[in-house]
């Protein structure tokens, strides 16, 4: 029985890959478990010989300061009476009889052992698979149920969800696949290896297979967009300046990029060279529609792009396609008009910039329209620009810089109280009405989102405290009138 024994667990721990120690470790879990049936509350100690096989039981008593349990606990005058050297937390093992294994205590053991192999072998797949996530791994397709894939990785079993299959991909038992280790998650039923063909990632690693220069750095993948299946776009740098990134990735013929082709079953890759200019890389992201201009707005994210209408269809792609992967290449939200759109928008740009300079700035139609030929289209540009670049402009001196600037924070300061007050109601109090207030801080306030004494009592004394001319005491003694003004302490 003893031989037996042994030789029964070398058999489990083959069969499942586990350790022989673990196995060994869990059947005395598992005789510890069933000797609670013979001794009851008795702390029970189980060994099994790992030469032998021989199995112990002891009963084991552990020397306290405070007995709470007479069967296993011991005081210290009783420890001394069994060894004078005996001090807290000495144990004293007493040998017992061996237990008889009934059907419901076998089956119990039974239920301890596995439950410590499927610990064991989830742990051992975590510890093997979870350094491995990002990389691509193979496996045999083990079964198909409800569209998801289950792959045997060999040391342990991998799913992968319908959306993270190819459009019209199918398996069936038995195929090999090849994907991409997304994430192992260790879970209380087990842990969860998920595996992906139509994660990013799996167009970067195969990339990072057939192009050496990437493997070796010479070649970065800076950025990727994918819709699987379909079409992808790949933002590529080289860090030796005789390397062309995108002809490496293309490779002789189109080799290379044939290859991932192949792999994802015809998907379309775009490989695009990254620069650090976001309108020629967008411009680049868009090909092979032809861009006529484009405009920057860096407040916005945002980058519009006009082109001719026989270049329209193409630069949007097929159900927006290709504008929305350009936009999730470059980070920047792309918007594509025709020319002749982008033409009329500025039209009305400028004829709003005009009028409201001419209303703002109490100014000519002809100053308006050189300070908008200067760049200038909004009040807000002319606000919080240096006065050297008003001063810059042909004709102008720096008092008079400074004057246009002071009238167009003045409107803006107008404007915003005005739409303020709309919100609020005829009856509420002017910001300029507190006690205190200055209209050159009202301006500054008016900039950040605090043109109203509502949103002012709001505030927080740090959060204006910065604002030039004001002292934090001031800035307390306002954000209090502004309170008051608001009926805060009615």
């Amino acid at each position: 029985m003893n031989v037996e024994m042994l030789q029964v667990a070398d058999a489990v721990a083959r069969e499942k890959s586990v350790e022989r120690e673990l196995v060994l470790e869990a059947m005395e879990q598992a005789l510890k478990t069933a000797a609670r049936r013979t001794y009851g509350n008795k702390t029970v100690e189980a060994i099994i010989d790992r030469e032998t096989g021989v199995i112990s039981l002891n009963h084991v008593r552990t020397v306290v300061e405070e007995v709470e349990e007479e069967e296993n606990d011991l005081t210290l005058e009783q420890g001394k009476e069994l060894d004078a050297d005996a001090e807290i937390g000495t144990e004293f093992r007493e040998s017992l009889p061996p237990i008889e294994l009934g059907r419901i205590a076998a089956q119990t053991a039974k239920q301890v052992i596995n439950q410590k192999i499927r610990e064991a072998e989830r742990d051992r797949v975590v510890e093997e698979y979870e350094p491995r996530v990002g990389e691509m791994i193979t496996g045999i397709v083990k079964r198909v149920e409800r569209g998801n894939v289950y792959v045997d990785l060999g040391h342990g079993e991998a799913v992968m969800y319908r959306e993270d299959l190819l459009p019209r991909e199918s398996y069936r038992q038995g195929d090999r696949v090849r994907a991409y280790l997304r994430e192992v998650r260790n879970q209380p039923k087990g842990p969860l290896v998920f595996i992906s063909r139509s994660d990013a990632g799996m167009v970067q690693k195969l990339f990072e297979q057939e192009v050496p220069e990437i493997q070796d750095g010479l070649i970065a993948i800076q950025a990727i967009a994918r819709d699987p299946g379909s079409r992808s776009k790949i933002a590529v740098i080289s860090t030796d300046p005789s390397i062309d990134p995108v002809g490496a990735c293309v490779g002789m013929r189109g080799a290379r990029v044939q290859a991932v082709v192949n792999e994802l079953h015809g998907e379309k890759i775009d490989i695009i060279e990254w620069t650090d200019d976001p309108a020629a890389f967008v411009v680049n992201a868009l090909a092979p529609a032809e861009i006529d201009r484009v405009m920057v707005d860096e407040e916005k994210n945002t980058i519009e792009v006009a082109c001719a209408e026989d270049n329209l269809a193409i630069a949007i792609g097929r159900r927006g396609q290709n504008v929305r992967l350009a936009s999730e290449l470059s980070g920047w939200n792309v918007e594509i008009m025709s020319t002749g759109e982008e033409q009329q928008k500025r039209t009305v740009e400028v004829e709003t910039a005009k009028a409201d300079f001419q209303a703002g700035l109490d100014v000519d139609e002809d100053f308006a329209s050189l300070l908008i030929s200067q760049g200038f289209i909004t009040l807000d540009d002319l606000a919080y620009c240096a006065v050297e670049d008003i001063a810059s402009i042909e004709g102008l001196d720096a008092d008079l810089a400074t004057e246009i600037q002071k009238r167009a924070r003045n409107a803006l300061l107008d404007k915003a109280m005005k739409a303020g007050e709309s919100e609020e109601g005829e009856t509420a109090p002017s910001l300029l009405d507190l006690e205190g207030m200055t209209r050159e801080v009202a301006e500054q306030l008016a900039a950040r989102k605090m043109a109203t004494v509502a949103a002012l009592a709001d505030a927080a004394v740090d959060e204006i405290e910065d604002v030039e001319g004001l002292s934090r005491e001031q800035a307390e003694a306002l954000i209090l009138a502004a309170r008051e003004a608001s009926g805060w302490f009615e």
